[in-house]
């Protein structure tokens, strides 16, 4: 693209220009590259676009990524900057780190992604971009870059709730209609929700405490499996689900969190102490030093996982009765999506696949790739709000971002006291 002859190169450059800007670094076209590109409002190269596009923009936490979607559900171009090898060094995400890592990268992503979609910024309908939730310096970032591109190019902009984004996601590769189940699970978040419509959710359950990816991550680092030859270079999580492959599950007799509580919230930090405490003690036993690897590594993780999965499976199990006792699902039709980070481990799936099959349900997954953060899921996100015609700014004074951020209205309560029993169901995995 960028050695692209006569006036469509200077369409390009003029609009890389403009994201140059956007980033800081803006040097003054000429004014005949001003009005050519001024004139390329109603230009096509090449490819005539008729469908509504959208540029996704994701910032929200450690990956930097865009994407240019179509009304069709077309993934035109994308791009993505994964931090994960530095983030791993440090032992977590360390916010400020998070924050130059997506002030130098996320120009170049932008970039990318149009230059590989072959569309002007010209010919986008909108530019869609994660304002909540997440790490504040993180979100700063892409909405700082956002703003400046969209007062550049003067296009509408539409501010993303990041876990309606992960929720919708399935509604790009699937024809799933509302109303359906979503279970979101990763290492920032944690909930059920019934999707009644594009921005109409119920929120069933949450996590009280910290998310269940974040929890395998920390029992990943007190394992010290970064040591460990086979998961050097894996996140904690992907870690703790390789390694447990060679573990015996029911090595460790690790009691379910919330077990009297009837309703659909998460706890995981009572489980991450009591491993935490187990993992000393066979550190003592076995004499070894903090850091160094443990025999029962292997089964400490399979059990971790093991727990984990049925205490997410039971939370899941008792929403679908609920939401079918009330009539909000259907009966013999009804869709449960499980999405975000550790929705990708195929374990926790297999769990939540014995719970649809016991309530006639259809589990929908989007591919990994798309569980974990991405510009697409912004992107589409962005098509389905313009085609219902909400939330699209013209006017984007005030807009800000927001570090925490619920999903829908709360009916936790509700659930709660309905006190649903779930029958016992065999987690043969």
């Amino acid at each position: 693209m960028t050695s692209l002859p006569g006036r469509q190169g200077i369409i390009y450059r003029v609009s890389m220009l403009i994201l140059n800007k956007a980033a800081g670094v803006f040097s003054k076209p000429s004014r005949r590259e001003i009005y050519e590109f001024l004139r390329s409002f109603n230009f096509r190269p090449g490819k005539v676009f008729l469908h509504k596009l959208v540029l996704g923009i994701e910032t929200s936490c450690d990956d930097t990524a865009a994407a240019v979607v179509d009304e069709t559900g077309n993934v035109l171009g994308e791009a993505i900057h994964s931090q994960t090898e530095v983030h791993l060094k440090t032992g977590g995400i360390v916010p400020p780190v998070a924050q130059q890592l997506h002030r130098e990268n996320i120009q170049r992503i932008v970039q990318e992604a149009l230059s590989t979609s072959k569309v002007s910024p010209s010919e986008l309908s909108a530019i869609a971009t994660t304002v909540k939730p997440g790490l504040a310096l993180s979100l700063g970032v892409g909405l700082s870059f956002s703003l400046q591109l969209v007062d550049q190019l003067k296009k509408p902009f539409i501010p993303i709730h990041h876990m309606e984004a992960h929720a919708l996601t399935i509604r790009l590769l699937n024809k799933v209609e509302f109303p359906f189940l979503v279970l979101l699970i990763s290492g920032g978040h944690c909930l059920l929700a019934l999707v009644r419509g594009v921005s109409d959710f119920l929120l069933l359950g949450k996590s009280l405490d910290i998310a269940p990816g974040d929890m395998l991550d920390k029992v990943a680092r007190r394992l010290s499996l970064i040591k460990h030859p086979e998961c050097s270079t894996m996140s904690g999580g992907k870690a703790i689900e390789h390694l447990a492959k060679q573990g015996n599950k029911l090595h460790f007799d690790f009691k379910p969190p919330m077990q009297r509580a009837k309703n659909c919230d998460f706890s995981f930090t009572g489980l991450q102490h009591v491993i935490d405490k187990i993992i000393t003690q066979k550190e003592k036993e076995e004499g070894i030093q903090k850091g160094q690897i443990l025999s029962s590594a292997a089964h400490i993780a399979a059990a971790v996982q093991h727990t984990t999965a049925c205490h997410i499976a039971k939370r899941t199990h008792r929403a679908i009765l609920f939401c079918k006792q009330r009539d909000l699902l259907s009966q013999s039709n009804a869709v449960l999506v499980v999405s975000g980070g550790v929705a990708s481990n195929l374990y926790i799936r297999k769990a939540l696949e014995i719970v649809t099959n016991a309530t006639q349900c259809t589990l929908l997954c989007p591919p990994p790739r798309l569980c974990t953060d991405n510009g697409i899921m912004i992107a589409w996100n962005g098509i389905e709000r313009l085609r219902a015609g909400l939330g699209i700014l013209h006017n984007t004074e005030g807009i800000r971002y927001e570090p925490k951020c619920p999903l829908g209205v709360d009916i936790s309560k509700e659930v709660g006291e309905a006190a649903i029993k779930v029958p016992r169901l065999k987690m043969k995995i």
